[in-house]
């Protein structure tokens, strides 16, 4: 009887290996789980990124606000009417050498 028994739950046991640790485990469907919430929200970001993209190539090929939205962004380019003007701000250091300093080492 006593072998009958151990018998039992080595095959219990056996039987629960694929369950617990094997290649079909409870740990290995939660991994996967997780990985597909997290590839389903990468989808989703990258979905949304492609509609905005897809917005942006629609307008560039309706109007030309877009057009001139970025030359004016992107290149810095200004109408033919209009007046540029750039405002330093004094409280941040500049990254190069100054203005006053190339004229005066100028010859």
């Amino acid at each position: 009887m006593r072998l009958l028994a151990i018998v039992l739950a080595l095959l219990i046991a056996l039987l629960q290996w694929p369950l617990w640790i094997g290649k079909g485990s409870w740990l290995r469907v939660w991994q996967l789980d997780n990985e597909l919430v997290a590839k389903r929200a990468q989808n989703e970001r990258l979905k949304e990124r492609n509609a905005a993209l897809d917005a942006e190539v629609a307008d560039l090929k309706s109007g030309t606000d877009a057009i001139e939205e970025r030359a004016r962004n992107e290149l810095g380019m200004i109408r033919q009417d209009e007046v540029f003007f750039q405002v330093l701000d004094r409280r941040k250091p500049a990254s190069g050498p100054s203005i006053a300093s190339q004229i005066a080492s100028a010859p």
